[in-house]
């Protein structure tokens, strides 16, 4: 018997991919206030700029995703969200 990994299931399965990228959306620009909340708040001309920095690398990676492509999608939704929850995480601790 193979022991293949199974993708996980698609979390977003009966709904169509043009909300998949609203949430796509929405999820960039929740990380790109957070990254610039932390540009603005740092103690340092070297810390904004790595902020910033994100800031500008969201903005590119958004741009890079096909509006069509699901996997590409729900994949960046995923990561996003977990470093969202990260930084919330931080501020709160």
């Amino acid at each position: 018997m193979t022991n293949r990994t199974q993708p996980p299931a698609d979390p977003y399965q009966d709904v169509p991919t043009t909300v998949v990228f609203d949430e796509f959306s929405e999820t960039a620009t929740t990380l790109t206030g957070l990254y610039n909340s932390r540009s603005k708040g740092a103690a340092t001309a070297e810390g904004r700029e790595e902020w910033w920095d994100k800031v500008m690398a969201l903005r590119d990676a958004r741009r890079a995703v096909p509006a069509h492509d699901r996997d590409q999608l729900i994949a960046h939704i995923a990561q996003w969200t977990r470093e969202i929850e990260e930084l919330e995480s931080s501020e709160r601790g």
